[in-house]
């Protein structure tokens, strides 16, 4: 280990804990390791794992989303659905000789987390290697490109547009050198005291090449002082307010850390070979044929090299508030997020539903594709058949050009097909995961009744939305949220259904049981794990009944939050960003 040019306090101890530990009154430059056996990645032999924390504080500040509507007259941009986003899927894949081609596939498991554009960058003799670009991850990799990434360890990452024309430069994972080598980023989720550490940086120097939010994490691990390498990570992420789960690679290592409150998943595998795989959700394990180990835990920082792993706590970590709506939209069913089956969470919400909202039908139908799994737990309680009322189409491009003579619901129809052999005649139950402004919701009603439904009614497996997330989903104002500014019987009249239930919220807690209190529901009840405070970033890339214009800069707008933060903060972090620089 190198010599470290500010004093750390190392104590070794034996331990079988299963997970990270904190240790009361640790000091900000200090960190106790525990040693415990783990499985090393491929090619290692002995094993090892160190487990620790340093103490710190990771308040939550907050970033708004608001709409930059510019309207093309000739084409439509489509999008999905009027639902909220998650931004991206980040992988991580270490120790095995075709990584980046893992990575690939990883990827496409993951793109339904975000189809705007992918990048991976793999280390080959201790250079970092980087393809990014525009598009599906099967338009931006081809087997050229692929051969241009060869290497052992590599990361990766799928993204949604937030930011226009600027889009591509913001496209991960970012690589950057420093004074002792070079480091790329994969992040997923939300930094929300960006502009505060961005202005800092500035005034220090920094320049900045990109407006994402985690480029500010390259720069803090320029200036740190620490030494080795994770520990400048471990000094960055102290730093950081809001959700992350991000993997880093150097020329020798991998890491992944998760923040504190484990807002957004990430998850651990293992390859046959020993290959150590880190990625969003379990479904990019299957199909790469890694075993699912465990979560990487809120706080936690895995580091792999030749050595072996270690797991540092990066600080005492409050009660985790993970996001309840991977469950409800956001996770494939067939991923296993948060340690639950995202299927039988979904199974089991429909099932609550006909419990609760029971109504006379002929047929229960779904909103594909999220709304498929709910509908099958509805229909199964209530003891109706399930039927494919509604055919979505999955080769709609992102953009699609409108006839002269305007159709009307174009964007939904151009998706959702409705089966009329189902539907006509028939009282039908149609199950969606959410509403979020309302508007796809009313269209899809008037579809089914157009091809012969006799009666709607709309069963919604999760709460109604009246607040936006301000930890790494994209969703709209809150004046914006349909169920923020009705009733849910104004909402029934505005979709022109002939019912509409919700996922009652208690309901929701009382199925999660022992684990309710660790998921963040900050969506359904406006009450924020830390209020939002200060100057906010727009995130703006709203959904709108599948239909978007174009995408203005993200560097356009801040707005000024709840709570003004206190200048004498500022000035804290301004003086300590100060006194790295001068060391």
């Amino acid at each position: 280990m190198a010599a470290s040019s500010t004093a750390i306090n190392l104590s070794l101890l034996s331990s079988s804990i299963e997970k990270p530990v904190s240790i009361s009154v640790v000091p900000s430059n200090s960190i106790s390791l525990f040693s415990k056996t783990l499985l090393k990645p491929a090619s290692l032999h002995a094993s090892k794992i160190l487990l620790g924390c340093a103490a710190g504080k990771n308040p939550i500040a907050d970033v708004i989303a608001a709409q930059n509507p510019n309207p093309d007259a000739h084409s439509l941009s489509l999008d999905d659905d009027d639902k909220p986003r998650e931004e991206c899927g980040v992988v991580g894949i270490y120790g095995d000789p075709e990584a980046s081609r893992l990575c690939y596939l990883a990827l496409h498991a993951l793109q339904h987390r975000g189809q705007e554009g992918a990048g991976i960058v793999a280390v080959n003799e201790g250079v970092l290697q980087s393809v990014t670009g525009v598009g599906l991850v099967s338009d931006v990799f081809s087997e050229t490109k692929l051969s241009q990434l060869p290497g052992d360890r590599a990361i990766g990452h799928v993204r949604y547009s937030t930011a226009g024309s600027s889009m591509l430069k913001n496209v991960q994972p970012f690589v950057a050198g420093y004074r002792f080598g070079s480091v790329g980023v994969a992040h997923n989720g939300n930094l929300v005291n960006y502009q505060v550490l961005r202005a800092m940086l500035e005034d220090n120097g920094s320049i900045f090449n990109t407006s994402s939010d985690t480029e500010v994490v390259l720069h803090l691990i320029a200036i740190s002082k620490a030494r080795p390498f994770f520990l400048r990570i471990v000094e960055a992420c102290e730093k950081l307010e809001g959700a992350y789960s991000m993997v880093f690679v150097t020329e020798d290592k991998l890491v992944a850390v998760r923040d504190p409150f484990g807002f957004r998943p990430l998850v651990m595998g293992r390859r046959s070979n020993g290959a150590l795989v880190f990625a969003s959700e379990t479904c990019a394990l299957d199909l790469i044929e890694a075993t699912y180990e465990r979560e990487v835990y809120p706080g936690e920082v895995l580091v792999v090299d030749k050595d072996g792993v270690q797991s540092l706590c990066l600080m005492r970590h409050p009660q985790p508030k993970a996001c309840i709506f991977e469950h409800i939209y956001f996770a494939l069913p067939n991923s296993v997020v948060f340690g639950r089956s995202v299927y039988e969470s979904r199974r089991k919400f429909g099932e609550i539903l006909a419990t609760v909202a029971p109504v006379d039908c002929d047929v229960v139908i779904a909103v594909p594709d999220s709304g498929v799994v709910a509908a099958l737990g509805y229909a199964a309680k209530a003891g109706v058949p399930f039927q494919q009322g509604l055919i979505r189409s999955h080769y709609v491009g992102r953009t699609f050009i409108e006839p002269s003579q305007k159709i009307r619901d174009f964007g939904v129809k151009l998706k959702l097909s409705p089966v009329r052999a189902v539907l006509e005649g028939k009282r039908v139950v149609v199950v969606d995961d959410s509403i979020v402004r309302g508007t796809t919701s009313s269209k899809i009603v008037r579809l089914l009744k157009e091809a012969g439904a006799k009666e709607v009614h709309m069963r919604i497996a999760s709460p109604p939305i009246v607040a936006s997330c301000y930890y790494g989903v994209d969703t709209p104002s809150s004046e914006e949220l349909i169920s923020n500014r009705m009733s849910v019987e104004q909402i029934r009249e505005f979709i022109g259904s002939d019912s509409l239930s919700f996922l009652p919220f208690d309901s929701l807690k009382e199925l999660l049981g022992s684990d309710s209190p660790n998921f963040c529901y900050a969506c359904f009840s406006g009450k924020y794990p830390v209020e939002p405070k200060g100057k906010v970033k727009r995130l703006g890339d709203f959904v709108d009944d599948g239909l978007n214009g174009s995408i203005g800069s993200i560097d356009g707008g801040w707005v000024e939050g709840t709570t003004i933060i206190q200048k004498d903060e500022e000035r804290d972090l301004k003086h300590k960003l100060e006194e790295k620089v001068s060391l």
